[in-house]
Protein backbone atom coordinates (compact mmCIF):
# COMPACT_ATOMS: atom_id res chain seq x y z
CA UNK A 1 0.00 0.00 0.00
CA UNK A 2 1.35 3.42 -0.91
CA UNK A 3 1.19 6.33 1.47
CA UNK A 4 1.33 10.09 1.35
CA UNK A 5 2.20 12.06 4.43
CA UNK A 6 3.09 15.74 4.86
CA UNK A 7 4.79 14.87 8.17
CA UNK A 8 7.12 12.20 6.82
CA UNK A 9 10.43 12.43 8.66
CA UNK A 10 12.70 15.00 7.06
CA UNK A 11 15.68 12.79 7.82
CA UNK A 12 14.06 10.12 5.63
CA UNK A 13 13.54 12.61 2.81
CA UNK A 14 17.10 13.90 3.15
CA UNK A 15 18.44 10.35 3.03
CA UNK A 16 16.51 9.71 -0.19
CA UNK A 17 17.95 12.88 -1.73
CA UNK A 18 21.50 11.94 -0.81
CA UNK A 19 21.19 8.39 -2.13
CA UNK A 20 18.88 8.78 -5.10
CA UNK A 21 19.15 12.26 -6.59
CA UNK A 22 21.30 13.59 -9.42
CA UNK A 23 19.40 16.87 -9.51
CA UNK A 24 21.50 19.80 -8.24
CA UNK A 25 18.35 21.50 -6.91
CA UNK A 26 17.03 18.42 -5.10
CA UNK A 27 17.42 19.98 -1.65
CA UNK A 28 14.47 22.26 -2.49
CA UNK A 29 12.27 19.20 -2.06
CA UNK A 30 12.61 19.91 1.68
CA UNK A 31 10.88 23.30 1.36
CA UNK A 32 8.11 24.03 3.84
CA UNK A 33 4.70 23.21 2.37
CA UNK A 34 5.73 20.24 0.25
CA UNK A 35 4.04 16.87 0.60
CA UNK A 36 5.77 13.53 0.12
CA UNK A 37 4.67 10.31 -1.52
CA UNK A 38 6.32 7.04 -0.52
CA UNK A 39 5.88 3.37 -1.33
CA UNK A 40 6.77 1.24 1.71
CA UNK A 41 8.09 -1.51 -0.56
CA UNK A 42 10.66 0.78 -2.20
CA UNK A 43 13.19 3.20 -0.75
CA UNK A 44 12.25 6.45 -2.51
CA UNK A 45 10.35 9.73 -2.23
CA UNK A 46 8.32 12.01 -4.49
CA UNK A 47 7.89 15.67 -3.46
CA UNK A 48 4.78 17.51 -4.67
CA UNK A 49 2.10 20.11 -4.03
CA UNK A 50 -1.59 20.04 -4.82
CA UNK A 51 -3.03 22.61 -7.22
CA UNK A 52 -6.58 22.22 -8.48
CA UNK A 53 -6.93 18.83 -10.11
CA UNK A 54 -3.15 18.47 -10.44
CA UNK A 55 -0.31 17.17 -8.32
CA UNK A 56 2.68 19.38 -9.13
CA UNK A 57 5.75 17.18 -8.69
CA UNK A 58 9.21 18.65 -8.10
CA UNK A 59 12.50 17.29 -9.38
CA UNK A 60 11.73 13.71 -10.41
CA UNK A 61 11.73 10.53 -8.32
CA UNK A 62 14.33 10.52 -5.56
CA UNK A 63 15.26 6.84 -5.50
CA UNK A 64 17.86 4.43 -6.83
CA UNK A 65 17.76 4.33 -10.63
CA UNK A 66 16.48 0.75 -10.63
CA UNK A 67 13.50 1.73 -8.44
CA UNK A 68 12.51 5.04 -10.01
CA UNK A 69 10.02 3.68 -12.53
CA UNK A 70 8.23 1.61 -9.90
CA UNK A 71 7.89 4.62 -7.57
CA UNK A 72 6.72 6.85 -10.43
CA UNK A 73 4.04 4.39 -11.55
CA UNK A 74 2.87 4.02 -7.94
CA UNK A 75 2.65 7.81 -7.66
CA UNK A 76 0.59 7.93 -10.86
CA UNK A 77 -1.79 5.33 -9.41
CA UNK A 78 -2.09 7.44 -6.25
CA UNK A 79 -2.89 10.56 -8.29
CA UNK A 80 -5.48 8.78 -10.41
CA UNK A 81 -7.16 7.31 -7.34
CA UNK A 82 -7.93 10.91 -6.36
CA UNK A 83 -8.94 11.86 -9.92
CA UNK A 84 -5.88 14.04 -10.32
CA UNK A 85 -3.17 14.26 -12.94
CA UNK A 86 0.56 14.68 -12.42
CA UNK A 87 2.64 17.46 -13.92
CA UNK A 88 6.35 17.38 -13.07
CA UNK A 89 8.71 20.34 -13.17
CA UNK A 90 12.49 20.68 -13.12
CA UNK A 91 13.34 17.19 -14.34
CA UNK A 92 16.83 16.24 -15.48
CA UNK A 93 17.44 14.56 -18.85
CA UNK A 94 17.48 11.04 -17.39
CA UNK A 95 14.20 11.83 -15.65
CA UNK A 96 12.76 13.12 -18.92
CA UNK A 97 13.48 9.84 -20.68
CA UNK A 98 11.87 7.86 -17.83
CA UNK A 99 8.75 10.02 -17.80
CA UNK A 100 8.37 9.81 -21.58
CA UNK A 101 8.60 6.00 -21.27
CA UNK A 102 5.79 6.13 -18.69
CA UNK A 103 3.41 8.00 -20.98
CA UNK A 104 4.23 11.63 -20.20
CA UNK A 105 4.59 14.40 -22.77
CA UNK A 106 7.95 15.99 -21.96
CA UNK A 107 9.33 19.37 -23.03
CA UNK A 108 12.42 21.36 -22.17
CA UNK A 109 11.44 24.28 -19.95
CA UNK A 110 14.83 25.89 -19.24
CA UNK A 111 18.37 25.14 -18.11
CA UNK A 112 20.59 25.09 -15.05
CA UNK A 113 24.16 26.38 -14.85
CA UNK A 114 27.23 25.30 -12.86
CA UNK A 115 30.89 26.12 -12.30
CA UNK A 116 33.52 23.52 -11.43
CA UNK A 117 35.38 24.81 -8.39
CA UNK A 118 38.79 23.06 -8.41
CA UNK A 119 41.16 25.39 -10.24
CA UNK A 120 38.50 28.05 -10.73
CA UNK A 121 39.85 31.60 -11.03
CA UNK A 122 38.73 35.04 -12.17
CA UNK A 123 42.02 35.70 -13.92
CA UNK A 124 41.94 36.76 -17.56
CA UNK A 125 40.23 39.40 -19.66
CA UNK A 126 36.94 37.46 -19.68
CA UNK A 127 36.38 38.31 -16.02
CA UNK A 128 37.88 41.80 -15.97
CA UNK A 129 34.56 43.61 -15.46
CA UNK A 130 33.54 41.17 -12.74
CA UNK A 131 36.87 41.58 -10.92
CA UNK A 132 36.61 45.36 -11.07
CA UNK A 133 33.05 45.32 -9.79
CA UNK A 134 34.01 43.15 -6.80
CA UNK A 135 37.11 45.27 -6.10
CA UNK A 136 35.06 48.48 -5.97
CA UNK A 137 32.63 46.90 -3.53
CA UNK A 138 35.44 45.70 -1.28
CA UNK A 139 37.19 49.09 -1.35
CA UNK A 140 34.03 50.67 0.03
CA UNK A 141 34.60 48.78 3.28
CA UNK A 142 32.36 45.81 2.57
CA UNK A 143 32.78 42.80 4.87
CA UNK A 144 31.61 39.32 3.87
CA UNK A 145 31.15 36.63 6.52
CA UNK A 146 29.39 33.31 7.00
CA UNK A 147 26.89 33.50 9.86
CA UNK A 148 24.24 31.33 11.53
CA UNK A 149 20.74 32.25 10.37
CA UNK A 150 19.56 32.72 13.94
CA UNK A 151 22.01 35.59 14.44
CA UNK A 152 20.69 37.66 11.53
CA UNK A 153 17.11 36.50 10.87
CA UNK A 154 15.74 39.97 11.66
CA UNK A 155 18.06 41.68 9.17
CA UNK A 156 17.21 39.10 6.52
CA UNK A 157 13.48 39.61 7.09
CA UNK A 158 13.94 43.37 6.71
CA UNK A 159 15.82 42.96 3.41
CA UNK A 160 13.16 40.53 2.18
CA UNK A 161 10.36 43.00 2.97
CA UNK A 162 12.17 45.84 1.23
CA UNK A 163 12.95 43.66 -1.78
CA UNK A 164 9.31 42.55 -2.10
CA UNK A 165 7.99 46.13 -1.83
CA UNK A 166 10.34 47.16 -4.63
CA UNK A 167 8.66 44.65 -6.95
CA UNK A 168 5.23 46.28 -6.63
CA UNK A 169 2.26 45.98 -4.29
CA UNK A 170 0.68 43.01 -6.08
CA UNK A 171 3.85 40.92 -6.46
CA UNK A 172 4.14 37.79 -4.29
CA UNK A 173 7.30 35.99 -3.26
CA UNK A 174 8.01 33.06 -5.59
CA UNK A 175 7.84 29.66 -3.90
CA UNK A 176 8.42 25.96 -4.59
CA UNK A 177 11.22 26.28 -7.18
CA UNK A 178 13.40 28.53 -5.02
CA UNK A 179 14.86 28.01 -1.57
CA UNK A 180 14.05 29.54 1.77
CA UNK A 181 15.77 30.61 4.97
CA UNK A 182 14.93 29.19 8.37
CA UNK A 183 12.92 26.10 9.19
CA UNK A 184 13.91 22.62 10.35
CA UNK A 185 16.65 22.01 7.75
CA UNK A 186 18.39 25.37 8.01
CA UNK A 187 21.41 23.74 9.67
CA UNK A 188 22.20 21.99 6.38
CA UNK A 189 22.45 25.30 4.49
CA UNK A 190 25.25 27.90 4.43
CA UNK A 191 24.45 31.61 4.78
CA UNK A 192 26.85 34.38 3.76
CA UNK A 193 26.11 38.05 4.32
CA UNK A 194 27.69 41.38 3.38
CA UNK A 195 27.80 44.27 5.83
CA UNK A 196 29.08 47.84 5.81
CA UNK A 197 29.52 49.62 9.13
CA UNK A 198 27.41 46.88 10.71
CA UNK A 199 24.45 47.27 8.34
CA UNK A 200 23.50 44.23 6.27
CA UNK A 201 23.49 44.97 2.54
CA UNK A 202 22.77 41.53 1.12
CA UNK A 203 22.86 37.79 1.63
CA UNK A 204 23.10 34.53 -0.29
CA UNK A 205 21.89 31.17 1.00
CA UNK A 206 23.57 28.01 -0.33
CA UNK A 207 22.04 24.53 -0.19
CA UNK A 208 23.89 21.21 -0.50
CA UNK A 209 23.92 19.56 -3.94
CA UNK A 210 24.14 15.79 -4.26
CA UNK A 211 24.71 13.24 -7.02
CA UNK A 212 27.40 13.01 -9.67
CA UNK A 213 28.25 16.73 -9.38
CA UNK A 214 28.29 17.34 -5.63
CA UNK A 215 28.86 20.71 -4.06
CA UNK A 216 26.60 23.66 -3.31
CA UNK A 217 23.59 25.36 -4.87
CA UNK A 218 23.57 29.18 -5.07
CA UNK A 219 20.02 29.37 -3.92
CA UNK A 220 18.22 32.34 -2.39
CA UNK A 221 19.79 35.81 -2.65
CA UNK A 222 18.60 39.31 -1.84
CA UNK A 223 20.19 42.76 -1.58
CA UNK A 224 19.19 45.98 0.14
CA UNK A 225 18.23 48.94 -2.04
CA UNK A 226 21.19 50.88 -0.64
CA UNK A 227 23.70 48.16 -1.59
CA UNK A 228 26.36 49.38 -4.04
CA UNK A 229 27.15 47.44 -7.23
CA UNK A 230 29.24 44.34 -6.69
CA UNK A 231 27.84 43.34 -3.29
CA UNK A 232 26.26 40.07 -4.43
CA UNK A 233 29.26 39.21 -6.58
CA UNK A 234 31.59 39.80 -3.61
CA UNK A 235 29.50 37.46 -1.45
CA UNK A 236 29.48 34.76 -4.08
CA UNK A 237 33.22 34.93 -4.78
CA UNK A 238 33.91 34.65 -1.04
CA UNK A 239 31.67 31.56 -0.93
CA UNK A 240 33.22 29.98 -4.03
CA UNK A 241 36.74 30.37 -2.67
CA UNK A 242 35.72 28.91 0.68
CA UNK A 243 33.86 25.97 -0.84
CA UNK A 244 36.78 25.28 -3.19
CA UNK A 245 39.25 25.28 -0.30
CA UNK A 246 37.00 22.81 1.55
CA UNK A 247 37.16 20.42 -1.41
CA UNK A 248 33.74 21.04 -2.93
CA UNK A 249 33.58 20.16 -6.63
CA UNK A 250 30.78 22.29 -8.04
CA UNK A 251 28.85 25.48 -7.46
CA UNK A 252 25.42 25.22 -9.06
CA UNK A 253 23.57 28.39 -9.97
CA UNK A 254 20.30 26.53 -10.32
CA UNK A 255 17.41 26.48 -12.72
CA UNK A 256 16.39 29.40 -14.91
CA UNK A 257 13.16 28.93 -16.88
CA UNK A 258 12.98 29.70 -20.61
CA UNK A 259 16.77 29.75 -21.11
CA UNK A 260 19.03 27.47 -23.14
CA UNK A 261 16.07 26.16 -25.14
CA UNK A 262 17.14 24.08 -28.11
CA UNK A 263 15.48 21.50 -30.39
CA UNK A 264 18.44 19.19 -29.78
CA UNK A 265 17.45 18.89 -26.11
CA UNK A 266 13.86 17.89 -26.76
CA UNK A 267 12.67 14.37 -25.96
CA UNK A 268 10.95 12.32 -28.68
CA UNK A 269 7.21 13.00 -28.53
CA UNK A 270 7.60 16.53 -27.17
CA UNK A 271 4.66 18.87 -27.67
CA UNK A 272 5.19 21.36 -30.49
CA UNK A 273 2.62 23.67 -28.90
CA UNK A 274 4.53 23.70 -25.60
CA UNK A 275 7.86 24.27 -27.37
CA UNK A 276 6.44 27.32 -29.14
CA UNK A 277 4.96 28.61 -25.88
CA UNK A 278 8.31 28.25 -24.08
CA UNK A 279 10.08 30.14 -26.86
CA UNK A 280 7.44 32.87 -26.60
CA UNK A 281 8.08 33.17 -22.87
CA UNK A 282 11.82 33.21 -23.54
CA UNK A 283 11.33 36.22 -25.83
CA UNK A 284 8.57 38.08 -23.99
CA UNK A 285 8.05 36.49 -20.59
CA UNK A 286 9.87 38.89 -18.26
CA UNK A 287 6.61 39.72 -16.48
CA UNK A 288 6.13 36.03 -15.70
CA UNK A 289 9.73 35.37 -14.64
CA UNK A 290 12.85 37.60 -14.76
CA UNK A 291 14.90 35.06 -16.70
CA UNK A 292 17.13 37.50 -18.59
CA UNK A 293 18.54 39.12 -15.46
CA UNK A 294 19.12 35.76 -13.78
CA UNK A 295 20.85 34.39 -16.85
CA UNK A 296 23.14 37.42 -17.14
CA UNK A 297 24.23 37.00 -13.51
CA UNK A 298 24.96 33.30 -13.98
CA UNK A 299 26.80 33.68 -17.27
CA UNK A 300 29.17 36.32 -15.89
CA UNK A 301 30.81 33.53 -13.81
CA UNK A 302 31.64 31.51 -16.94
CA UNK A 303 29.68 28.32 -16.22
CA UNK A 304 31.31 25.22 -17.71
CA UNK A 305 28.14 23.15 -17.44
CA UNK A 306 24.67 23.90 -18.83
CA UNK A 307 22.03 21.24 -18.20
CA UNK A 308 18.61 21.22 -19.88
CA UNK A 309 15.66 20.84 -17.52
CA UNK A 310 12.19 19.59 -18.32
CA UNK A 311 8.46 19.82 -17.77
CA UNK A 312 6.36 16.64 -18.03
CA UNK A 313 2.60 16.23 -18.45
CA UNK A 314 0.77 13.04 -17.53
CA UNK A 315 -0.68 12.37 -20.98
CA UNK A 316 -1.10 15.32 -23.34
CA UNK A 317 0.39 18.78 -22.76
CA UNK A 318 -2.01 21.18 -21.08
CA UNK A 319 -2.09 24.94 -20.62
CA UNK A 320 -4.25 24.32 -17.54
CA UNK A 321 -1.36 22.40 -15.97
CA UNK A 322 1.10 25.20 -16.81
CA UNK A 323 -1.32 27.68 -15.23
CA UNK A 324 -1.38 25.63 -12.03
CA UNK A 325 2.43 25.58 -11.93
CA UNK A 326 2.46 29.36 -12.20
CA UNK A 327 -0.10 29.53 -9.39
CA UNK A 328 1.70 27.15 -7.03
CA UNK A 329 5.00 29.00 -7.54
CA UNK A 330 3.20 32.37 -7.11
CA UNK A 331 4.58 33.56 -10.42
CA UNK A 332 1.25 35.28 -11.16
Amino acid sequence: MTTVNREIGRDEVLSALRKGSDNPSAFLALNTGNEYFTDPAVDGVVAFRRAGRYLIQFGGVFAAEADQERVLRAFLDFARSGRRKVVAIQLQRADADLYARCGFTVNQVGSSYAVRLPGYTLRGTRFMKLRNKISRAKRSGLEVTEVPYEECSGDIAAIDREWLRSKGRHVKEIEFLVGECGGPVQHHRRLLVARHDGAMLGYISYSPAYGSRPGWLHDLSRRAAAAPPGVMEAINLHAMEGFRDEGAQWLHFGFTPFTGLSPEHEVPGASGMTSRFMRLLADRGEKVYPAAGQLAYKEKWGPQLVLPEYLAFDGRASFAAIWQILRVTKSL
